[in-house]
């Protein structure tokens, strides 16, 4: 178990990296990386405000890259780092791609699917949550305070 804690925090340090690149451009700093069997295959950050498309976020856009990257629409081997809890969008698309594994850092109380849709998660997803919970935080903290 210690070394997949160890693999959790190296991954959501990438997924902190991407959420610092959509921190810089002023997008809502959220990142996204995708694992399969221990390799990165998808990275990505938050891209609303560039791309002007509301589904932008960077779950959608690493669930996208990750199944080009493999060839298939199912990422049942996989494992997807975010740094803030997913928004029902974001858990359903999840759903649907059939993640085996779900790694998130800090909560979001006002917008996350376990606020509205707990159930939305495909029952086979295993769940993490808390993984540098205070450094994912405190960059989405940061974020709306400069924009206040």
């Amino acid at each position: 178990m210690e070394f997949q804690h160890k693999e959790d925090k190296r991954f959501m340090g990438l997924a902190l990296e991407e959420a610092q690149e959509a921190y810089k451009t002023g997008e809502i700093p959220i990142g996204a990386v995708i694992t399969c069997k221990g390799q990165v295959i998808a990275r990505a950050y938050n891209r609303v405000e560039a791309l002007n498309d509301p589904t932008a976020h960077a779950e959608i856009l690493a669930i996208t890259a990750a199944t080009t990257a493999l060839g298939a629409k199912y990422l049942k081997d996989c494992t997807i780092y975010i740094t803030i809890e997913p928004c029902t969008m974001c858990a359903g698309a999840l759903r649907w791609a059939q993640i085996g594994r779900i790694v998130y850092g800090a909560l979001e109380p006002k917008l996350g699917y376990s606020t509205f849709a707990p159930t939305i998660i495909h029952p086979k997803t295993l769940i993490t949550h808390g993984v540098l919970e205070k450094e994912c935080r405190e960059l989405m903290i940061s974020f709306f305070k400069e924009r206040r």
